[in-house]
């Protein structure tokens, strides 16, 4: 044998040593993973475990599994992993207050760096926590108030859009809420963002490169192909070409040249402003407050972030700030919709301003509108569950004892490292034990007297867990809230909602986020159409 057949010989036996060993130690600790022993229902298929099921059931079948098997159970992955399912609210705290244990799956977080670069929704641990910190002073409540202006305007933009299709179609007009609301929050999330006019609302040419790139860049990430699946789970495996690899790379080509377009104008304009009058700079984005906050003498430079950094963030506040916040408004018109009582009172509050352009103030102190808010986010949050993977060995506490297959009962899990971690979100907002009986219909009263036991719950704001919690708690839910204000105060007082067809035809599908669609029209994609209507004050 010549020493090239040799040295391949030689590799071929090396690699298969190394797989024959992952797969022994997949094994092993699955065998030995105290997950195995908890309670959980039986997988229809070793393949694909309850994926598919709860793709289909939803959270309706998780609440059935969790009435049976208690709020801590064992559930399957793909090939038969054990997944750890827990709603229990001591062990879901102790998961997001320690995030350095408890992370995002590697598999997702590369999944997002294709996407959005490393950016704060990718990263994770020390540069996580390094990259937040220069971030936290373009997200504090008085930044975000400077920006409530910008909201007011695109929303008013939105009523005027909405209005004139209306008066064309006699005063009652069917429209496509989802449509609309998708534009409006790109427009100001470009605008609050990054100071980047879209022109969304009124179609014009600018809607172009930067939003064809990023949708196409979108679309990659829900993309499920088994090449894609193998690269994503198995870094080893990354080399392996995909067709839509060229298409990506120019697409993110066009990303990144647009994001340090965007950071030198931003730079330029600060460097300006102290070379002038101090303070003199009017740009109020968070990206111009972003690279204030950067470029300031008091953080060491160890701790700045490099403009690669800077310029994930970019598309970070693109797929957090506009995919979900347009979603969470489309639910809540759609709730509004289901109930036309809340719709009245609603309106009638809204109606008390007496200015169509509220200040942040004046949206903040409207009660009945902060609980519409509350009751749409719990009832309608646009992601329903999301993960975590243990990233060293760890004990789980629980507030209600688990017993195992084997009779014996448990006040805490040991958690092995690399266990993955269902968490839930819409089912701890749908559970009748911290929200009564009616816990599955929509009433913001009940904020009027939240429940005890939704004070339990580990969430950064609004006893839900709509933006997580812990220090991977969304860094944007003020602008979220303020945003979903204006947008509700700008439409409630000038439509009435009705349904444009059967209410039960109204459907949910994941992409990324709880999205709508008809259930008799699925291959036309996302929409909600609605009848609306002038409002026409007595």
């Amino acid at each position: 044998m010549g020493l090239p057949s040799l040295l391949v010989a030689s590799l071929v036996a090396a690699l298969l040593a190394y797989w024959s060993f992952k797969v022994a130690h997949f094994f092993y600790d699955y065998w030995n993973s105290p997950v195995r022993r908890l309670p959980g229902p039986p997988s229809a298929s070793f393949v694909y475990g309850h994926e598919k099921e709860v793709d289909e059931g939803g959270t309706a079948l998780i609440a059935r599994w969790v009435e049976k098997y208690g709020p801590t159970m064992r559930l399957q992955s793909f090939i038969g992993m054990n997944k750890l399912y827990t709603a229990d609210l001591k062990a879901l705290n102790h998961i997001m207050m320690n995030s350095y244990t408890y992370q995002k799956p590697e598999w997702l977080t590369y999944r997002m760096e294709e996407v959005v670069g490393k950016g704060i929704l990718s990263v994770e641990g020390d540069t996580h926590k390094r990259q937040r910190k220069v971030m936290n002073p373009a997200f504090s409540a008085s930044q975000i108030r400077e920006l409530s202006d910008i909201f007011v305007e695109k929303s008013l933009d939105l009523r005027d859009i909405w209005e004139a299709e209306i008066r064309k179609q006699g005063g009652v007009g069917i429209i496509d809420v989802n449509h609309w609301l998708y534009r409006a929050t790109l427009d100001i999330i470009g605008l609050a963002g990054f100071n980047y006019e879209f022109n969304a609302l009124s179609g014009g040419e600018k809607t172009g490169a930067l939003h064809r790139a990023f949708g196409k860049v979108l679309e990659n990430l829900v993309k499920f192909t088994p090449l894609s699946f193998l690269r994503a789970a198995f870094p080893a495996l990354r080399w392996l070409p995909e067709r839509v690899d060229s298409s990506l790379k120019v697409s993110r080509g066009i990303m990144d040249d647009i994001g340090r377009q965007l950071i030198a104008t931003g730079k330029q304009a600060i460097h300006h402003s102290s070379k002038t009058e101090q303070n003199s700079l009017q740009s109020k984005d968070l990206l111009t407050v972003l690279l204030r906050s950067n470029m300031a003498t008091d953080i060491p430079e160890d701790e700045r972030m490099s403009e690669d950094e800077v310029n994930a963030q970019i598309f970070s506040f693109m797929a957090a700030g506009q995919e979900t916040s347009s979603t969470a408004t489309v639910w809540a018109l759609y709730a509004l919709m289901k109930a036309p009582d809340v719709q009245k009172k609603l309106r009638n509050e809204l109606l008390q301003v007496p200015s169509d352009s509220p200040s942040a103030d004046e949206l903040n102190a409207l009660p009945y509108l902060d609980a519409v808010i509350r009751e749409c986010l719990r009832l309608h949050t646009p992601l329903p569950l999301t993960f975590r993977i243990s990233a060293k060995d760890d004990v789980l506490p629980l507030s209600t004892p688990v017993r195992d297959t084997s009779g014996k009962t448990h006040e805490s899990i040991h958690i092995q490292k690399g266990q993955m971690i269902t968490i839930p979100i819409i089912p701890i907002h749908e559970e009748k034990t911290i929200w009564g009986e009616d816990s599955l219909e929509f009433r913001p009263e009940r904020w009027e007297r939240v429940p005890e036991a939704a004070n339990a719950i580990p969430g950064a704001w609004g006893n839900t867990m709509a933006f997580f919690g812990g220090p991977r708690a969304c860094i944007g839910y003020r602008f979220a809230l303020l945003e979903m204000k204006a947008l509700l105060f700008a439409l409630i007082r000038a439509f009435e909602l009705e349904p444009a067809g059967p209410v039960e035809d109204i459907g949910k599908k994941l992409f990324i986020v709880y999205r709508p669609f008809l259930k008799s029209d699925p291959e036309a994609g996302t929409q909600l159409p609605l009848k609306v209507r002038l409002y026409q004050e007595a």
